[in-house]
């Protein structure tokens, strides 16, 4: 029987400080000289995992020979949709795509590597796809503005709450469809998270989209000034 997940436990604790490594490895790289090989191979290297978390899940499900919930094998969550976009933004740069991978992934996927909603500890494959692609999503987040020098566009944190409303209306078809969960419309996530704290069905689901506009505004604020220039 796999071990079950702990909490802050060693493995969480220390993924979590590998994934802060990583990112703070790129990031000097790339500040360092964005055009060099080493960050070239780097941020390929991140490229790729982000494109593979998907498929690095449904092996890891094999690989386990767990019987996984349709909620894992459709990559329709939040975070399955942001590495991919991901994976675009280190190739075109294109504004959007940078603005949605970082604002989704410090605002969103951030709060899925502090609680995650994770039945498996290390080292079951589970838990290391799980935390790498939620990882890639957030190491790329922090590149962008820190380690390339991207800058959000003025009003960006607006277009992106507008994206997450699309998302959820979406999701949610899905969901009343399959009988799914994506984006935890249809019941809290069964580990503890910030929803916790939130009214029941569906009052959180208001509470989420204003704290998500919430997060996207203070996000914003650090690229307040170079806007106004």
């Amino acid at each position: 029987m796999p071990a079950a997940f702990e909490l802050y436990g060693i493995g969480h604790v220390g993924v979590l400080i590998s994934i802060s490594a990583i990112a703070s490895l790129i990031i000097l790289r790339c500040r360092k000289n964005q055009d060099s090989a080493r960050a070239k191979s780097a941020l390929t290297l991140l490229t790729f995992c982000c494109f593979a978390a998907y498929p690095i899940n449904l092996m890891a499900w094999e690989t386990t020979g767990l019987v996984p919930t349709m909620d894992a094998v459709i990559p329709f969550h939040l975070c399955d949709i942001a590495a991919i976009l991901c994976g675009f933004a280190l190739i075109t740069r294109h504004p959007l795509l940078c603005e949605l991978s970082y604002f989704w992934g410090l605002a969103g996927t951030m709060q899925g590597l502090i609680t995650p909603n994770l039945a498996y500890d290390f080292p079951n494959p589970v838990f290391l796809s799980f935390f790498s692609q939620h990882g890639v999503i957030v190491v790329t987040a922090l590149v962008l503005p820190l380690g390339l020098g991207w800058r959000p566009r003025s009003g960006a944190a607006l277009t992106v709450w507008v994206w997450i409303l699309v998302y959820a209306g979406a999701a949610f078809a899905v969901n009343l469809a399959l009988g799914t969960n994506f984006g935890f419309l249809m019941r809290k996530p069964a580990g503890a998270s910030l929803l916790d704290i939130m009214p029941g069905w569906p009052g959180y689901i208001a509470c989420l989209i204003a704290i998500a506009g919430l997060f996207f505004f203070i996000l914003s604020l650090p690229f307040k000034r170079n806007q106004q220039k």
